[in-house]
């Protein structure tokens, strides 16, 4: 029996698996990087040992350092997550070697499975070798890893050479292995996938399906069980195709076989050789823990002859701290509060207070709903995200509510295009035009000597905001009745609450103030000075850092005074473990250029100027 399991890596599943681990007893470790050491993950283990370092391959991507920290903090059993080493069988041979149990596959069906060259050799396909122009558009994929790392496509051959190495130094980074392939790209197919469940005693359960087409940069974003629409007889075949896939390898505990679906036809494309992000859709239908499930698979415990019968549908949302209008960029600072209403799951590897740095991947939690039916499930996880309490750095948040609501997912006519599609429709939504108004009557209410009004009547007050990235102006009197603006009726204001009515509507704004920063219920604002500072402006053509993290790449041959073309990408950065392209804003003359390769840039730092022609 298990008394004790490190789990070798961070956030969101690591609380997770600690979650399970309470429940039946297991003590926990875990590990952290020198930036995670208030991580929450860190702070509700038993016991946590410091990995030093901050980067990935310092860190979580040290097999050597992970097996010493079990030893040393007593652990027995050692569960990997996702991502990082998850997928590695020199590290799952290294836990085995220590005389630790390894909560996974065997390092052999690691192997078989887990490189996606070596996977599909195995199921009698194979990546394309010299790629022409009549094998467009084509995808440059990781050989190990998953979570859309590592992953590009091409649709012009001369953007291939690019595109492989890009791909190669982003899959090195997020594994720790830069082998990439390239392989043909399904337009508009559905992402479906199936989860398995093997013991060591031969069985393997197929439970059920999930759609996970709703994808940005080849990451999934809404998940959910089953997949809906698949034929029966499409169904069956997938599930005796994992079922397949698994017996082949002598598979043993938890994987998912994933399959790229046009029409009634399906091509495989990967078996993941460990526990999905968005394993907690299978469980809601299911019933199972599926983490308890690996646990006693490990132990030597078998599986029932038949899985337990599926029951309603599940939706499960992604909340990342990003900005989808902006290509996703990700976004750091502190999250000051996040809860959901008691009617969804949540897991999450953050608490209120905790920072979002740029080092990792920045999805702050995963949101799922369960209902007898999928319109329920999917209303339900909408009704929740949009009740939400989100104060910090900028999300997807209304992204997935938009999405969930958008009548191509509410009919379930989704493909893997849908944001290539919809995008600019799903982020265009106006802000609260009355936020900046409720934000300025509660600072007018708090910044009164006495909390109460004045007796004349005062000259109007103007206040400016910065909303949604752009200015709003307000204007507010102080008179004996007490706060007024035009064409608003201010039924009630304090420091934390403004109730407004217009046209006979009454709306009741919440205000929460974190130094410099407002939340006004779901919106984000900065206060602004009264006059702008000339001094804050940037010439024409200036690149300015979109988010903190680290210069790994400047074009070949670019220095100051070169000719660029609209578009053409000049610095590659770092952040969350993704990399971004900074490209020329127009064709022009590089003026300026202040980024050098490992450098550390803070958002907004000057990058690069160019200069109209």
């Amino acid at each position: 029996m298990i008394s004790a399991l490190l789990v070798a890596n961070r956030g969101e599943i690591a609380c997770r698996i600690f979650r399970t681990c309470r429940d039946t007893g297991i003590r926990t470790v875990a590990v952290h990087s020198d930036p995670d050491a208030d991580a929450l993950h860190a702070r509700v283990a038993d016991t946590a040992v410091r990995l030093p370092g901050a980067a990935p391959a310092d860190t979580y991507l040290r097999a050597d350092l992970i097996v010493k920290a079990a030893l040393a903090s007593g652990a027995d059993a050692v569960h990997p997550g996702y991502g990082f080493l998850s997928e590695n069988a020199d590290f799952a041979r290294a836990v085995l070697d220590a005389g630790l149990v390894w909560i996974g596959p065997p390092p052999s069906a690691i192997e078989a499975m887990a490189s996606k060259t070596r996977a599909k050799e195995l199921m009698g396909l194979a990546p394309l070798g010299e790629v022409t122009r009549a094998d467009l558009p084509v995808l440059v994929k990781a050989a190990a890893g998953g979570g859309g790392r590592g992953m590009r496509v091409v649709r012009r051959l001369e953007e291939l050479p690019a595109a492989l190495e890009s791909a190669r130094a982003e899959a090195a980074s997020a594994f720790g292995d830069g082998e990439v392939f390239v392989e043909p790209y399904v337009e508009d197919g559905r992402h479906v996938e199936v989860q398995i469940l093997a013991d060591t005693h031969g069985t393997v359960w197929a439970l059920g399906t999930r759609d996970c087409s709703l994808q940005r940069r080849h990451q999934k974003v809404i998940e959910e069980a089953p997949a809906p629409g698949l034929p029966q007889d499409l169904t069956a075949r997938l599930h005796e195709l994992a079922v397949r896939a698994a017996r082949a390898v002598d598979y043993v505990g938890a994987g998912t076989v994933e399959f790229l679906v046009s029409g009634t036809q399906a091509h495989f494309l990967e078996m993941n050789t460990r526990l999905q992000v968005e394993h907690p859709v299978t469980e809601a239908v299911f019933g199972v823990d599926l983490v308890a499930e690996q646990i006693r698979i490990a132990e030597g415990h078998e599986l029932g002859d038949e899985p337990p019968r599926a029951r309603g549908h599940a939706v499960e949302a992604r909340l990342y701290a990003e900005d989808p209008a902006r290509e996703w960029t990700p976004q750091t600072g502190t999250l000051h509060r996040l809860s959901v209403p008691p009617s969804v799951r949540l897991d999450t590897g953050y608490e209120d207070g905790d920072d979002i740095g740029v080092h990792y991947d920045p999805m702050l939690a995963k949101v799922v709903a369960h209902a007898p039916t999928r319109t329920e499930a999917v209303r339900k996880l909408a009704g929740a995200l949009e009740r939400a309490t989100l104060h910090g750095p900028t999300t997807n948040r209304d992204l997935l509510v938009n999405s969930l609501r958008h009548k191509e997912f509410t009919s379930a006519r989704m493909d893997t295009g849908f944001y290539d599609r919809h995008l600019p429709e799903l982020t265009a939504a106006a802000p609260d035009s009355l936020a900046p108004l409720a934000a300025a009557l509660a600072d007018a209410v708090g910044r009164s000597r006495f909390g109460g009004w004045r007796n004349l009547h005062s000259a109007p007050q103007t206040k400016r905001y910065e909303m949604a990235g752009e200015e709003h102006e307000v204007h507010y009197r102080h008179t004996s009745r007490g706060l007024e603006a035009d064409g608003v009726r201010v039924v009630h204001a304090d420091a934390s609450a403004v109730v407004l009515e217009v046209d006979g509507v009454r709306r009741t704004f919440e205000v929460a103030r974190y130094g410099d920063e407002l939340h006004v219920g779901g919106t984000a604002l900065k206060p602004l000075p009264r006059f702008p500072d000339p001094t804050a402006q940037h010439a024409p053509g200036s690149l300015l850092a979109p988010m903190p993290g680290t210069v790994v790449r400047v074009a070949d041959g670019l220095t100051e005074g070169s000719a660029v073309e609209a578009g053409q990408p000049l610095l590659w950065l770092e952040a969350m473990k993704m990399q971004h392209r900074i490209t020329a804003p127009h064709t022009g003359t590089l003026s300026e250029l202040n980024a050098v390769v490992g450098q550390q840039v803070a958002v907004g730092s000057l990058l690069a100027v160019v200069r109209s022609t």
